[in-house]
């Protein structure tokens, strides 16, 4: 990092840090003091013709947060942490385009995500097994043709979505609504690590900060605003995932929805948005074919070629085939039940689900329940 861009980013981080100056004011000094460092030495009338207000502007004179910027910047290199500032090499370009991008991102993992054509998944924090199924399904699909899948790392569809990318050894991006170094929900360490060996974890708050209730609509727009669109399945009549829908639309981004059971309140928001003119999803090609047209075609010729080279799936027997006829996409139907259903004993049941579960038709669940997987469905109609 040359001295100028150290400086650039050091003005950067304390600027943030700066209660009652937000993105849009941010902007507005940026857009001034392309260096940023020039503004602290303004005059408080100058200063107030920029709307900053008297303690903001105090707290910019007396240089208030600088010591704590310096801390951050130092703190960046020895956490493996990036600093990605608007303006530098690096920053997000379909980002930039938002009415309201953040003026510094912290970054941790690979910078190269930044670089794949995004699609942003979020639904429900409480969804139906069908909606985890579809949210892995999807995610596995489009990262399996190179398009990163961006989320909020939040229980539910978020979490589905980031391990179906990963299943399928593809690139994710997290977005937090807090600071880069806090794991947020606890029980996310684990899927955290994984997205940190390959995918990307984003925040615009500062180290430290805690995951409060009002930081997770403010990042929504940056995970609407880094994909081409955002894809909402199972979300209720007032999910945040709502929110980030109608943050894309704001956006001049594309809005998807995966259809759900009009009896569900959490088939509220899929089903609203698609009356609204959303694209209904029903595979991964649903999703490309909105791309820009250029990249769309790139896709496809690809996806053609890789179908042309694949091997055929391996046939099923009968009883396989009978198996996974009494199993369910939106149901887990416990082993018992299978058995009276199949005709077989005990032991070649097991046998069999074990070998459909290793081929990827169907996945065990704890309390030795079943369902079935979509991903066979998906390759075999494609």
């Amino acid at each position: 990092m040359n001295e100028l861009t150290d400086s650039v980013v050091r003005h950067a981080i304390e600027l943030t840090l700066i209660p009652e100056i937000g993105t849009i004011t941010q902007s507005r000094i940026r857009a001034k003091h392309p260096d940023m460092g020039s503004f602290f030495g303004l005059s408080d009338k100058a200063m107030e013709m920029l709307g900053i207000p008297p303690e903001a502007r105090h707290a910019a004179h007396s240089r208030a947060f600088k010591a704590i910027a310096e801390e951050i910047y130092d703190w960046g290199p020895r956490e493996g942490c990036a600093f990605i500032v608007r303006g530098q090499d690096g920053y997000p370009s379909l980002l930039e385009e938002i009415y309201d991008p953040p003026l510094v991102l912290y970054a941790r993992g690979n910078l190269e995500c930044l670089n794949l054509p995004g699609i942003a998944i979020v639904g429900t924090r409480r969804p139906t097994i069908y909606g985890q199924q579809i949210a892995e399904g999807v995610a596995s699909d489009l990262a399996e043709r190179g398009i990163a899948i961006i989320s909020g790392l939040a229980r539910g569809i978020d979490g589905s979505a980031h391990r179906g990318c990963l299943e399928a050894n593809g690139n994710t991006i997290a977005i937090l609504g807090c600071g880069i170094d806090v794991v947020y929900p606890r029980e996310h360490k684990q899927l955290t690590n994984k997205i940190l060996d390959k995918g990307l974890l984003l925040s615009e708050f500062p180290p430290g900060v805690s995951p409060s209730p009002q930081n997770f609509p403010i990042r929504n727009r940056i995970i609407s605003g880094l994909a081409f669109g955002t894809l909402v399945i199972e979300a209720g009549e007032y999910s945040g995932s709502l929110i980030t829908a109608r943050l894309a639309m704001e956006q001049n981004r594309e809005v998807y929805a995966i259809p759900g059971n009009i009896t569900s309140p959490r088939s509220f928001g899929p089903n609203f948005l698609i009356k609204q003119g959303a694209k209904l999803v029903q595979s991964w090609r649903d999703v490309v074919e909105e791309f820009p047209s250029e990249l769309r075609q790139k896709m496809l010729i690809q996806e053609d070629s890789r179908q042309s080279a694949k091997m055929g799936l391996k046939l099923l027997s009968d009883e396989e085939s009978k198996i996974l006829g009494v199993l369910k996409m939106d149901e887990a139907i416990q082993f018992d039940t299978i058995l009276r259903g199949s005709g077989l004993t005990v032991s070649e049941l097991s046998g069999m689900l074990l070998n459909l579960e290793m081929s990827g038709w169907l996945r065990q669940l704890p309390g030795n329940f079943y369902v079935k997987l979509t991903r066979q469905q998906h390759e075999t109609e494609n």
